[in-house]
């Protein structure tokens, strides 16, 4: 399982044979979804509604870490927040087969948000709201701490001890992480003194479904410990306008049920830096999986790393200027 090919046995009759072990009887159809850390399918059930099936990544977590995910989507959902919580089998929601561990969910669609109307963003903004008065009334023991030094200094150090930019980028991809990294460390030590509790970890636009009922959340695999505004700032786009525009929005709702310390606003672009040098780092660190080259071709081209050097230099620009203003 931790070989260069990890899911290399996950065929779709492994997936229907797991399925099918927890009792429910498949009609064959299976439908992969889109998703590269795990591997996620749509299956058919007999006179059912089809379910999905999403089967971890071996080696990434530990079974504790998972139970406390499940159980944090648990916990949402009995307080009728719209997350997707795992369906239970003898109340066990974590399941082994051929040495996988994979955990089944209700199918729930929707479309891509647009976050594109006020109301739209206050909506988002009170669910969270809710999310994180849930996520500090206890706390993961298992799962992660959203960290500077595993997001900064160990993601570049990963990319620069492995052949994956041309040599003439190395020494000045070198020297402007370095430049970030210290920026970074000095604007957000600590995280300011942010109060900290269970967050979604990964709250952008492809972890929420819209519906004519509104948003809901699908995937709390990247749920951890982390400042409350890990999981505003990536649903903000555009200029400084538009992005304060969007976060007024997005706080009015979440202020709705949960206070919102201004001072974490100062961690949106270090946040942003942060997410910019792990992605380089997780995609190479994936490269390995056969369906990574296939997904991301361009990762291995030098017109990547020129223009992910460039956009790491803007972004220098961007955490040492002022913080966005409300």
């Amino acid at each position: 399982m931790l070989s260069d090919a990890p899911y290399s046995d996950l065929s779709p009759e492994a997936v229907l044979d797991a399925i099918e072990a927890l009792g429910y009887r498949c009609d064959g159809r299976v439908l992969a979804l889109n998703s590269y850390e795990n591997r996620v399918y749509q299956v058919g059930i007999e006179d059912g509604t089809p379910v999905v099936a999403k089967f971890y990544r071996p080696g990434r977590w530990t079974d504790a870490a998972i139970r406390e995910e499940h159980a944090f989507a648990a916990e949402l959902a009995a307080q009728e927040i719209p997350v997707v919580a795992p369906l239970l089998r003898d109340g066990v929601s974590l399941h082994v087969h051929s040495g996988f561990r994979y955990a089944v969910f209700p199918r729930r669609g929707g479309r891509w948000p647009e976050l594109g109307t006020g109301e739209d963003r206050l909506w988002v903004g009170r669910f969270l709201g809710r999310i994180h008065g849930v996520g500090r009334a206890a706390r993961f023991e298992a799962r992660a701490r959203l960290s500077m030094d595993e997001l900064g200094r160990k993601a570049r150090d990963f990319v620069l001890e492995g052949d994956w930019m041309p040599d003439y980028l190395a020494d000045k991809y070198a020297d402007v992480t370095d430049a970030l990294l210290e920026e970074v460390e000095v604007r957000a030590d600590g995280w300011r003194g942010a109060t900290l509790g269970r967050i979604l970890g990964d709250c952008h636009r492809g972890n929420i479904l819209w519906t004519d009922q509104g948003p809901h959340f699908v995937d709390l695999d990247d749920c951890s410990t982390g400042p409350a505004v890990q999981d505003l700032w990536m649903l903000l786009a555009g200029g400084q306008q538009e992005m304060r525009t969007q976060l007024r929005d997005l706080l009015e709702g979440y202020e709705q049920f949960l206070p919102f310390d201004r001072v974490e606003i100062a961690l949106i672009e270090p946040l942003r830096a942060l997410r910019m040098i792990h992605y380089s780092a997780w995609l190479a660190r994936r490269w390995h999986d056969p369906a990574f080259p296939r997904a991301f071709p361009w990762f291995a081209e030098p017109r990547y790393w020129e223009e992910h050097y460039r956009a790491l230099d803007e972004q220098l620009a961007a955490v040492t200027g002022p913080p966005l203003e409300l």
